[in-house]
């Protein structure tokens, strides 16, 4: 185990395998498992979810004060 995964936890990162979704930390590649589903398409669905991180919707979720600057930007880079 990383000193990261000591401090912080482990980064669960996740990929499917048919109807299998397996999981381990992007970290260290300890703390492995894994689920099945009934179609594909579900373990698909899931997976995604998963691997979502919150610093991918950074400036979409953010307070409208305090990051007004960022929105400013992502709105003008959009258009």
């Amino acid at each position: 185990m990383t000193m990261a995964c000591r401090v912080f936890g482990h980064q669960p990162t996740f990929s499917v395998h048919g109807d299998t979704m397996r999981w381990s930390c992007e970290r260290c590649g300890q703390a492995p498992g894994a689920k099945q589903y009934r179609t594909a398409e579900e373990a698909r669905r899931y997976a995604a979810a998963f691997n979502k991180r919150d610093t991918d919707d950074l400036g979409k979720r953010a307070p409208l004060i305090g990051l007004l600057p960022l929105r400013l930007w992502r709105r003008l880079r959009r258009e």
